[in-house]
């Protein structure tokens, strides 16, 4: 995280509040290009000038792949904190400037930490500003560009899944090496495993000494300390659980387990099958009396808060069958009483009857998808058109060492090192474009389709498994206190728009107040 010194405005007296400046970009080549971070500051600095708004702080973060969270925008949101208790604060207005949407939310938690802010955000390069008092239309469509970008990382993290899985079922291990082996690159240029020379053959010896069935893991784990085997990352002695999962693994016989299925590995193998299977024989062994019952999955766990203490609401199976859910009264003894499964999947079907669009308002924001889609189209297209520069770039440079290694002035092991190293970051930059180039097109049918499942919500409540009732509703709701046989859920954005706009219209409705339905609710 970086905090750059803020530029001093005067502020319209008439106008009271203070600014605090957010930018991101998502890897430090980015930075180093000078196209992101400069941009951004340059632009919301001009903004806030602009409208004489004081910018109090500013806020960077550089994410890279090797560091993973947002140091700045947990600052940011501790400095709003602070800020909003302190005494001098009175009704001020707190303000966020920001680029756009996707330079702020990486998450839907994100997005509801800043709304429980109470902020107000200017999103400068979409001209949107955000507050309590922004029209119902302008939170819907926020709301639904922060799902789409959700749904696009969520479909990018599920590309990569499904590479690694590939990877897997060629059977080559598709992440970082186990302890007692390393990465490596193979002669093929493939990221493989092989035998860490030093740390290898003290693994191999765990496996010697606990299949004689002398040693208990105790044991074992003190021999390990004694031989100077350590973790890779902390460099301090493995405690008895990790030599226990080393134990279990099948890798160092040659197999390896991904993703629930068992693929057989092209890496060297440190110890015999028969020998791995001698150590399970005397782990079953030894635990066959301390299974533990596996815990059932009912379908609102961990989703429903008590109302009277906040603990969360526990299920329970009562005489072989019958799911009660209660409060666990960890902070005190709590009066709320057991509670039917069936109870609170009536309640939650009737919240979620709430979402069903009126087919005016379906058409109308069908229309305004359409229009965003123009933006979110243009924002692909730069993108693509930047990495395809990069992926030109890579290609002369391979072109240019090829005209080198003909010449002489290379030889052919360097040759074929730096080309496959580029030809593999050119695969990485297609992918990315590939996925630019299936989100442009796919972006107003999901905005579609989130729509629709809002309001055929309550139909697939009812039918589905309790993980996916679970996951489900995880995405509608973000709050569910029961309380006194009651369920008071708060809709996550844009969904909570639906309820109120839904309301409104009814009540205008019924009073004969409107003629045209949902179009002038959300026309704007």
């Amino acid at each position: 995280m970086e905090r750059h010194g803020s530029p001093v405005h005067k502020a319209d007296p008439a106008q009271q509040g203070i600014a605090v400046i957010y930018a991101r970009v998502s890897s430090k080549e980015q930075e180093k290009e000078g196209f992101s971070i400069p941009a951004q500051l340059k632009l919301l600095r001009g903004h806030a000038a602009e409208h004489r708004l004081t910018v109090v702080e500013e806020f960077v973060d550089v994410e890279t792949a090797k560091r993973s969270g947002r140091p700045g925008f947990t600052a940011m949101v501790e400095f709003f904190k602070r800020y909003a208790k302190a005494k001098t604060s009175g009704r001020m207005r707190r303000i966020l400037l920001v680029e756009k949407t996707d330079r702020l939310y990486r998450n839907l938690k994100d997005w509801v930490t800043l709304d429980d802010l109470d902020l107000e955000i200017h999103l400068v390069k979409e001209n949107v500003v955000l507050g309590r008092d922004s029209r119902s239309s302008e939170k819907f469509m926020h709301g639904i560009k922060v799902l789409m970008a959700k749904n696009y990382i969520d479909n990018l993290s599920e590309e990569a899944s499904k590479g690694m899985l590939e990877k897997a079922e060629q059977g080559f291990w598709p992440s970082s090496a186990p302890l007692g082996y390393r990465n490596i690159v193979g002669p093929n240029g493939r990221k493989t495993i092989e035998p860490d020379p030093d740390v290898a053959p003290m693994v191999a010896r765990l496996f010697e000494w606990y299949a004689t069935g002398h040693y208990a893991l105790e044991d074992i784990t003190a021999m390990a300390q004694t031989a100077g085997l350590v973790s890779r990352r902390s460099k301090s002695p493995l405690p008895r659980g990790t030599i226990h999962k080393i134990l279990r693994n099948r890798i160092y016989m040659g197999d390896f387990e991904w993703k629930g299925r068992i693929h057989r590995g092209v890496h060297i193998p440190l110890i015999t099958r028969e020998l791995w299977e001698g150590v399970q024989k005397v782990l079953d062994h030894c635990f066959a009396k301390r299974h533990r019952k596996v815990e059932h999955d009912f379908a609102f766990s961990r989703l429903i808060a008590c109302g009277h203490c906040g603990c969360s609401l526990v299920g329970e199976i009562k005489k072989g069958r019958y799911i009660y859910y209660h409060c666990t009264g960890f902070r005190r003894k709590c009066p709320e009483p057991y509670t039917r499964e069936e109870v609170l999947e009536e309640r939650f079907t009737k919240l979620l009857k709430g979402l069903v669009l009126d087919d005016e308002v379906m058409a109308w924001v069908t229309e305004a998808l359409r229009q965003s889609h123009e933006d979110e189209r243009r924002f692909h297209e730069e993108a693509m058109t930047r990495l395809q520069a990069e992926y030109t770039r890579l290609q002369n440079r391979i072109e240019a060492i090829y005209l080198d290694k003909l010449d002489g002035r290379v030889d052919t092991v360097f040759f074929d090192l730096k080309a496959a190293a580029w030809r593999a970051e050119q695969g990485l930059l297609m992918r990315a474009i590939e996925n630019h180039q299936a989100a442009d097109q796919t972006y107003l049918e999901e905005g579609i389709r989130l729509l629709e499942l809002g309001r055929r919500a309550h139909e697939l409540f009812q039918k589905q498994e309790p993980r996916e009732k679970r996951r489900l509703l995880d995405f509608v709701l973000s709050n569910c206190p029961w309380k006194d046989g009651e369920l008071q859920a708060t809709f996550r954005q844009p969904f909570d728009s639906i309820i109120e706009s839904t309301k409104a219209y009814a009540h205008k409705k019924a009073a004969g107040a409107v003629s045209n339905g949902f179009f002038e609710n959300w026309r704007g």
